[in-house]
């Protein structure tokens, strides 16, 4: 379980440098790469109310994922409300591997509000 996490930070960490130069804009979602691959990602919009409110941060959605890699359902596992409807609309058209089975994981959405 400490791997797992360890994992988890190393990959927002990384995350956070690589798009740390984009102030003001929602970032494309991450997810645990040893899980489904994903084929086709749609970043988020940033939310005209959430950028006027200097509102930023982490948003984590579950996603449940059908074995030709379409996204079934999701569900908010953590994140400022005023972000979250903006991540859930994005992930629905992401497009995953096709797998054996239905799987479920957490992508991750981080917002930089602008200075």
């Amino acid at each position: 379980m400490r791997t797992s996490r360890w994992k988890k930070f190393a990959l927002a960490a990384t995350a956070v440098l690589i798009f740390s130069g984009a102030s003001g804009l929602a970032q494309t979602g991450s997810t645990d790469e040893t899980r489904r691959k994903v084929k086709t990602k749609v970043a988020s919009a940033y939310p005209d109310l959430a950028r006027r409110m200097n509102v930023g941060g982490k948003v984590k959605i579950e996603v449940v994922v059908t074995r030709d890699g379409r996204v079934k359902s999701t569900r908010v596992a953590g994140g400022h409300p005023l972000l979250v409807q903006a991540c859930q609309d994005a992930v629905k058209q992401w497009k995953f591997a096709p797998a054996s089975e239905e799987t479920t994981q957490i992508v991750e959405f981080e917002f930089h509000p602008g200075n």
